[in-house]
């Protein structure tokens, strides 16, 4: 199997939420399903069905996350400096609009585009790997070719 990429705070944010599931909402879930059962015929009975598909949701995230911690190389970003790579948090500004926007460059579990976490293997990451501040990046988007130029790289 391949190897997961992850940051320390990746890692940290997966084992509290798989801490939750296990020890919030899983006993939470199977009080639900045992006062639904006591309510009588199962057939028709809509809590007892909604909170078995929620106990089914649970347990699929659980797995989930155990699979990627399994697999995680958790790479600690406060070593690194020099030209961007996985990890670093990058200052970028688009040549056309002036806009300045910040992405951190994460595995694919803890991304999340409005937190300013940007997947790895997206074409935005993947054109900045190796660049340096002041470079000029061009990336074709769905809405056409748009050209930034790299502001700043922190690692933390």
């Amino acid at each position: 199997m391949e190897k997961i990429p992850l940051t320390k705070d990746g890692q940290t944010a997966l084992n509290a939420e798989l801490k939750t599931l296990k020890s919030v909402e899983r006993p939470a879930i199977i009080r639900a399903i045992a006062e639904a059962r006591e309510h009588g015929d199962l057939s028709e009975n809509a809590e007892y069905h909604s909170a078995k598909e929620k106990q089914s949701f649970i347990e699929g995230r659980i797995k989930e996350i155990e699979g990627i911690l399994s697999l995680a190389d958790v790479i600690d970003t406060a070593k690194m400096s020099g030209t961007i790579k996985f990890g670093a948090r990058v200052t970028l500004v688009d040549e056309d609009t002036d806009e300045e926007k910040t992405y951190q460059i994460v595995g694919e579990p803890e991304a999340n585009l409005e937190a300013g976490k940007l997947n790895i293997k997206s074409p935005l990451a993947r054109a900045l790997i190796g660049k340096d501040e002041g470079d000029s990046v061009e990336v074709r988007t769905p809405g056409g070719e748009k050209s930034y130029e790299v502001l700043k790289i922190v690692y933390s």
